[in-house]
């Protein structure tokens, strides 16, 4: 999957999740994210290495997301599925992010301050996106946001390193003989 592509299918995945909420069906969006991750799982060179760092991101964004709900600057009006946590349509959102970090957001690899600025500006317009198309409200706007630039601009420059580590899409696949574990240099 080409960067240009994986972009167009993450605002897909972002927009259906968004409207389908807004609209009342937050079922919509994870269904559409996992058709999505399934079509970048099978394009993936390591799939398996893919899926770890979309785990990662999903643990991540479950924190993230429960933390500024429980700091109660945020309001869902569906998709509950665990008393204090966020809703589900808000957690599959980071996986589907998370496809990107290898992908059309692979040019951000090794510049975390960029990352962190990215995350900082980035993060919030997204959630404010969200509540203008009425997938979300804001209770204190300040907070929120002074919350989530925080949190993203924390979160981002970690997604990118592991990304790096983690990379299952441009990874170069190597011959069955070469494990790094046995490398020469004794650094494997």
């Amino acid at each position: 999957m080409n960067a240009v592509i994986n972009f167009a299918a993450f605002q897909f995945g972002w927009f259906a999740t968004v409207l389908g909420t807004a609209n009342g069906m937050p079922w919509l969006g994870p269904l559409t994210v996992l058709g999505v991750v399934a079509l970048h799982l099978r394009r993936a060179r390591r799939p398996a290495v893919e899926a770890r760092l979309l785990m990662i991101a999903l643990l991540l964004g479950t924190a993230v997301d429960s933390l500024v709900l429980a700091g109660g600057w945020i309001s869902y009006p569906n998709g509950a599925w665990l008393p204090g946590f966020a809703p589900y349509w808000i957690i599959t959102l980071w996986a589907l992010f998370a496809t990107t970090l290898n992908l059309s957001l692979g040019w951000m690899k090794q510049r975390y301050v960029l990352a962190a600025a990215f995350g900082a500006i980035g993060g919030p317009l997204s959630y404010l996106a969200g509540a203008k198309l009425g997938a979300m409200s804001f209770i204190a706007t300040v907070p929120a946001a002074m919350a989530l630039a925080l949190a993203w601009s924390l979160a981002m420059p970690l997604l990118v390193y592991i990304a790096s580590r983690l990379d299952g899409v441009s990874a170069i696949r190597k011959p069955p003989y070469i494990h790094e574990q046995w490398s020469l240099d004794g650094r494997g």
